[in-house]
């Protein structure tokens, strides 16, 4: 995959990227409350095809290699490279394939339903209000985060990518008085401070999981790494406290997107506004 280093100007992409998907908006009927959600179900989408596509690639290298033996594969062939088994209709390439006219929009809570089916951890929590959208503005955005440097671009760069794009809908009022995001300098701050690299990374006040996306990129020079997923004994733990079911959903898709080794503290508590 295309490593952070090689994207150039990364903060370039990410304007392009806000400035494509928020003009399709500004032509719509639609608030930023309500394309909030679904944006960031297509980045999510877009990065776990992405993860999916790579789990396939390391897998088709083994069986060439002998290292594997050729058999039906399991979501635990997918789950040990760090991603989601995804079933073809929740694939964004499957998606892309619809006919002109095609109702785009219950082919995406198609996708959504079958991620929730076969992943436990993210059972409701997918956003599904794609019907709301015309089928000509949902063809558009599946199609601005289809570039070729998006469909080869690594996990580092979805996570800015959903970064910036969360900071950009709060600044237009998407989020209710600053629920769902810290601003990451803000996050990078208190994760140098803490400098995670090992136990539980534990975050009593979570919202969209920030924390544990910043505390996963940590170098640490005790450790000489900058992933969760090679520091073995580390966890991310959040007492998973939200007013808002969306806040709550937020997360679980960021988590999820990312492969990272979390899990809610017993003290589990959703409250609903």
């Amino acid at each position: 995959m295309t490593t952070h280093s090689s994207l150039g100007d990364i903060e370039k992409l990410e304007a392009d990227l806000w400035g494509a998907a928020d003009n399709l908006r500004a032509n719509s009927k639609l608030t930023p409350g309500e394309y909030c959600m679904p944006v960031l179900g297509v980045i999510f989408l877009r990065h776990a095809t992405n993860r999916f596509n790579e789990a396939l690639r390391e897998i088709e290298a083994a069986h060439a290699d002998g290292k594997m033996p050729k058999r039906p594969l399991t979501a635990a062939d997918f789950k040990k490279r760090r991603a989601l088994m995804l079933p073809p209709e929740a694939r964004y390439g499957e998606l892309l394939k619809l006919p002109k006219g095609a109702d785009f929009g219950a082919a995406l809570v198609k996708a959504m339903d079958a991620i929730e089916r076969d992943f436990e951890p993210l059972l409701g929590q997918l956003p599904k209000g794609y019907t709301l959208f015309e089928n000509g503005l949902l063809e558009d955005l599946l199609r601005v985060f289809d570039s070729e440097t998006l469909r080869t671009a690594s996990g580092d760069i979805f996570g800015r990518t959903n970064e910036y794009f969360l900071m950009k809908f709060a600044m237009q009022g998407a989020q209710d008085n600053g629920e769902f995001f810290t601003p990451p300098s803000l996050v990078q701050t208190l994760v140098n401070i803490i400098e995670p690299d090992h136990g539980i990374v534990f975050d009593p006040a979570c919202g969209s999981g920030g924390m544990f996306v910043q505390s996963s990129r940590v170098d640490v020079s005790k450790t000489r790494t900058t992933s969760i997923s090679q520091r073995k004994n580390t966890t991310l733990g959040c007492a998973e406290v939200c007013r808002r079911r969306e806040t709550f959903s937020l997360r679980r898709k960021r988590l999820s997107a990312r492969s990272h080794p979390f899990r809610p503290m017993n003290a589990s508590l959703l409250l609903n506004a």
